[in-house]
């Protein structure tokens, strides 16, 4: 069987928990609209209010990129995982609340052209720059459109999926319940609905921080002054505070934040004027009072009892007497956990999900996933157990033959799926076994990695490539990206199949050019020569320039081949 060390990775920590508000600047304008004294905000903002700021937001415009936990396919997966059929994203209707320049949602619309996608934000700037993009790319199943939340009504429709991620926590609570009741009436009945939020015990003790960086840099007069003055309080904090003291155990967990996070991340979240976390039990109940239910946690590990150990899991299996929302709200104060990202559904579904995995939803999903031993050879059937690391950083420990099977089989099939069927027809091939042998011992695994976070799900396998074709092929929107030519500036990067922002380096986007399909490897390394000799790329090796000759091609030669096999390991080749 498969051992996990379940010490590696804490279940409640995750990239996605640092992403913080998108700056979408209704939301924060109606925030500002409250301390000024307005009430009526589902009906009525101060236009100097609402016009300060957007000022203030299109001055510091939060980061627009993809979200992987946001991926509507990752959320189609969530759903039928739990025991809900919802709509194919191929050609779902997705709705996005603060969706800032569109850096989340074009990314889907991208990769399913017979989808429509609609994202809503007050800043025109913002909506401008995403709107320029979208024509540079010569997408036109995506609108981007600045608009007030509290407008949308039923004339917008009805969405299969909706998005709000980094807005939730960030305004008062008219405007939530107004995010909530457009979750609720613009949601179709097999539709799910993502929000995410700060919330309680985790953030009791980084309110703290946010005071004292409010106390020195609120009052200043620019943003970047406010940022510096507040990093300067706590800087002072970390060097006088008491070793034993609650404030440096605080100031120990918070300053990495602090030090390695953004400007425009740590502006919205530690210096907006609204920041209004919540207990996760609280917002179940206030969901539920417009006709929404919980679904899931959108990193799935979290919500497993069993990945925190035995002295938790049976005492809160028996406390919790069959409720998973009680169960997780005992499991937050556990991990002291600051950040959820929660799905919804409407209030009639609820009778239909399922927390005892089915083992024929299983079978019916897709499974990708990455196994490095850690001594750094390769996985190999015979021999002694091998120690290995996969998906978000977990150790696995790999002992029987069938298991290595598996995992050679999806380690050298990522970023591209492989689904149930193909990995037991595999495994019986590699170890010479039979199917009655492999089968259970297949399905085991596949669910305690699942549970455990160490592997990827989706229903449909997403477009990508599993080998580097004769002539390989980008997807055409990527390649028109803004940013991605190399005249565009030092760094460059675009969302892959999985929805995630990957960087790209310079031979990359040199290659993605040509990377349409048509070229064949000869044709690649001549666009590539062409790039060198007009300067446009330059190569580099013993701290030289190469110049041009048979030693330097060859060289150049294995920098492409390098090249098209990190592109296609980052997700970016399509089959």
């Amino acid at each position: 069987m498969v051992l996990f060390d379940h010490h590696s990775v804490d279940p409640s920590s995750t990239t996605s928990e640092r992403a913080g508000p998108k700056g979408s600047a209704f939301f924060c304008a109606a925030a500002a609209a409250i301390v000024a004294g307005t009430t009526l905000f589902e009906t009525a903002m101060s236009d100097t209010s609402t016009s300060e700021l957007t000022r203030y937001y299109d001055a510091v415009p939060y980061d627009s990129h993809p979200f992987p936990q946001t991926a509507i396919e990752h959320l189609e997966s969530l759903a039928f995982l739990f025991g809900l059929d919802t709509p194919a994203p191929a050609k779902a209707r997705v709705l996005e609340l603060g969706c800032a320049a569109g850096g989340n949602i074009v990314p889907f619309a991208i990769r399913h052209p017979s989808a429509q996608a609609i994202g809503v934000d007050l800043s025109p700037v913002q909506i401008a720059q995403g709107a320029a993009a979208l024509a540079a790319m010569r997408l036109s199943n995506v609108e981007l459109r600045a608009f007030n939340i509290a407008e949308i009504d039923a004339s917008f429709g009805q969405f299969d999926y909706i998005v709000c991620h980094g807005v939730y926590s960030w305004v008062p609570g008219p405007v939530q319940d107004a995010i909530l009741r457009v979750c609720a009436e613009n949601l179709a009945p097999s539709g799910v609905a993502y929000v995410s939020y700060n919330v309680y015990p985790g953030w009791k003790a980084r309110e703290i921080v946010r005071d004292a960086m409010i106390l020195r840099g609120g009052p200043r007069d620019t943003p970047e002054e406010k940022l510096s003055y507040a990093r300067g309080m706590l800087e002072f904090l970390d060097q006088s505070a008491r070793p034993d003291s609650v404030l440096k155990k605080t100031l120990d967990e918070t300053m990495p934040i602090v030090r390695g996070g953004s400007s425009s991340y740590l502006l919205h979240e530690f210096l907006e004027p609204c920041n209004a976390p919540c207990y996760f039990k609280e917002f179940v109940e206030r969901a539920g009072s417009h006709g929404l239910a919980y679904l899931a946690d959108a990193e799935p590990a979290t919500m497993f009892v069993q990945n925190y150990g035995e002295k938790a899991r049976e005492p809160l299996l028996r406390e919790c007497g069959g409720s998973q929302v009680l169960m997780e709200q005992y499991l937050d104060f556990l991990v002291n956990r600051t950040f959820r990202q929660t799905l919804l559904v409407k209030a009639e579904r609820a009778g239909e999900i399922r927390y005892r995995l089915d083992a024929a939803r299983l079978r019916a999903l897709q499974f990708a996933g990455v196994f490095a031993p850690e001594d750094g050879s390769a996985i190999r059937l015979d021999g002694p157990e091998q120690a290995c690391k996969a998906m978000r950083n977990l150790q696995v420990v790999l002992r029987l033959p069938v298991h290595k099977a598996v995992a050679q089989v999806l380690e050298q099939h990522y970023p591209a799926t492989v689904p149930v069927e193909a990995l037991i027809t595999a495994a019986v091939e590699r170890t010479g076994q039979p199917r009655d042998v492999v089968e259970s011992p297949i399905m085991a695994m596949l669910e305690e990695l699942l549970i455990l976070g160490a592997v990827r799900v989706r229903r449909t396998a997403p477009e990508v490539a599993s080998q580097i074709s004769a002539a390989p092929r980008a997807l055409d929107a990527l390649r028109l990206a803004p940013g991605v030519a190399l005249e565009a500036g030092v760094d460059a990067s675009v969302c892959n199949a999985w929805h995630e922002l990957v960087a790209l380096t310079a031979l990359e986007r040199c290659l993605l050019e040509v990377l349409d399909g048509q070229h064949s490897p000869d044709a690649l390394a001549a666009h590539v020569a062409t790039a060198v000799r007009s300067d446009r790329l330059r190569f580099i090796k013993d701290g030289q320039p190469l110049g041009d000759n048979a030693q330097a091609d060859a060289f150049i030669g294995q920098q492409i081949a390098q090249a098209l096999h990190d592109l296609r390991r980052k997700g970016l080749l399509v089959a």
